[in-house]
Formats: structure tokens, sequence, C-alpha cells
């Protein structure tokens, strides 16, 4: 018999802990995918963020490492320079990447790190019980912006894409959705494009991806899908925002 679906080599065989509609599921896989599909599972190291991914150690069925909050893509550095031969990635949230570990992307895509990094956006803080992060829409409601975000008093949410796309170090960046099937496609080769660049070493590569959290939005999981298309892509528009033949 023909197969014609299954399991990518590079994602274990586990029971997921993320929510339900939860889309960090759909990035694993993805993930997964663009390392069996270019036959470097063998030889790559994830480092695992602080936050709903935490655990992805357990999802990734290649070497990982977890780094403290906000310092996987200092580690991944760290990885990379003593293992020039690696693939080395990160897997990191909003929280984890856009506040505490702002420092440590910025500086690791200045330097132009041969480090792929791949950025879930679901402008929330998932893990911790809902609180606004950094890429929270302005007048979103979180439990620590319970009447929305005002710009007055927080500022605006943070653009990832555009602000590392500014950086000569960051060879590729680009922003994504998973809220349905043709956007899948896209993410998928936009992840896959990332990894083909660090192994090309060009320089630092990154993929912003915008997902869900319909359990700290207060959203079934479709309505989810939707709030994304309808609210967090005029803000975040998708699209590559840097790429190698730019740098060039």
């Amino acid at each position: 018999m023909q197969v014609v679906f299954q399991r990518p080599s590079a994602l274990s065989d586990k029971h997921t802990h993320y929510c339900p509609g939860c889309t960090h599921g759909i990035i694993h896989r993805l993930v997964a995918e663009a390392i069996d599909e270019l036959d470097v599972r063998e030889k790559t190291i994830g480092v695992a963020s602080v936050g709903c991914s935490v655990l992805a150690y357990e999802y990734f069925n290649c070497d990982m490492q977890q780094a403290a909050h906000g310092r996987a893509p200092a580690v991944a550095t760290g990885i990379k320079r003593v293992h020039p031969d690696k693939v080395v990635f990160t897997y990191q949230g909003d929280g984890d990447l856009a506040s505490i570990g702002m420092a440590e992307i910025v500086h690791a895509a200045a330097r132009g790190e041969k480090i792929t990094t791949i950025f879930v956006n679901n402008t929330i803080y998932g893990m911790t019980g809902g609180q606004m992060a950094p890429t929270s829409l302005v007048g979103q409601k979180t439990t620590t912006s319970p009447f929305g975000r005002k710009a007055e008093h927080c500022g605006y949410p943070i653009k990832i894409a555009e602000l590392l796309s500014t950086l000569q170090g960051a060879v590729s960046v680009a922003r994504v959705s998973v809220h349905d099937v043709p956007n899948i496609i896209k993410a998928k080769k936009a992840i896959k494009k990332a990894f083909e660049v660090q192994l090309s070493g060009a320089g630092f590569s990154i993929v912003e991806v915008l997902s869900t959290c319909p359990t700290n939005w207060g959203k079934p999981p479709l309505e989810a899908l939707k709030w994304l298309k309808e609210n967090m892509i005029p803000y975040y528009p998708l699209g590559e925002y840097r790429t190698p033949e730019e740098v060039k």
C-alpha cells in the first residue's frame, strides 16, 4: 500500500500538551517536514524557549537544548559556533523573543549568526495566563489590559519582522500565517527556505508565524482563526521582508 501521509521522522510520536485549537502543533509539523525534506535531522540541534513551547524538546525528534527565558538566540549562537557543521534553530514565542529576549534576537541578527529562528506570534503570553505581550494589538483585551491595550500607556505592538529586516546580518526575514491551508503551504515554504539559508552559510534567518491562542483569547478555535485573519494580518502584513538576493 502506498503511503500518502505520515508523521515526519523529525517529529516525535507523543501526545500534545497544547490547548485544543492551538496552532503550535501545525508549526511543529512544518518545521519537522522541512528538516526531513532537507535530510538534516541527524545534524539538527533545536533550542527550546520558555513559554507554551517550553516542551518543544519532547516533540522534535532531534537533539534539543533548553534555554533560559529569552536566551535561546544566545544559546543557539554558542552551539552553532562550537558546531558550525550543525543545523541550529530556535523555537520561540512572542513573550520570550520580543520581551525578555529582545536584546538576544536583535544582536544575533545584527551579528549575522548562522542560525534559524521560528518565531510564533500569537499576541499574548500564553503559558502564564494571557497577559499583554509586546505584540498585543492596540485595543486587545488581556488579563493585564482588561479594557484593551492603550497605546498612550503601553506603546505600540512591536513589528519584529520589520525591525529585524533593517539589520544587515539578517539575511532572510519573512512573516507567514497558519490560519488556513493556502497560508500553511506558504508557511512551509518559508520555513524550509530559512533552513536553506542557514545551510548556505549566508547568515541569520527568521520566520515569524502568526498563530492563535483560543484559550487566552477566550474564543473557539474557528473564531480564533477568523480573528487572526481580520485583526492580526492588517497590522502584521504577511510576506518576505528581507531575502538573500537583497543582501547581495
